[in-house]
């Protein structure tokens, strides 16, 4: 007979703590018990997908039609460099380095 088939367990090995007051642990143990899953599952998942949320909205780019428009003709028709870009540039590689 065949053992059916189990996935693999991921070791927790890093920890996270966070003080809160006495409603949060209150709210978030409520909501917990609500979906039916420990606390630090419900934390877990929380915190991981608001992450995600956040990771996601700043590598997106949304822009309005004018804004649009004005990066389109940027890139098409780009401005000439003047000293004074090349002296902003100077002084910004200077300063981060790169």
């Amino acid at each position: 007979m065949t053992k059916p088939a189990t996935k693999p367990r991921r070791t927790r090995a890093e920890r996270l703590e966070a003080r809160m007051t006495a409603e949060q642990k209150t709210l978030v143990e409520h909501a917990a018990a609500l979906q039916g899953r420990t606390v630090t599952d419900f934390v877990l998942t929380s915190v991981q997908d608001a992450a995600r949320r956040a990771i996601a909205e700043h590598q997106l780019l949304a822009l309005s039609v004018r804004d649009s428009r004005a990066f389109v003709e940027a890139l098409l028709n780009p401005v000439p460099i003047n000293d004074r870009l090349r002296d902003t540039v100077r002084r910004y590689r200077e300063a981060t380095g790169t």
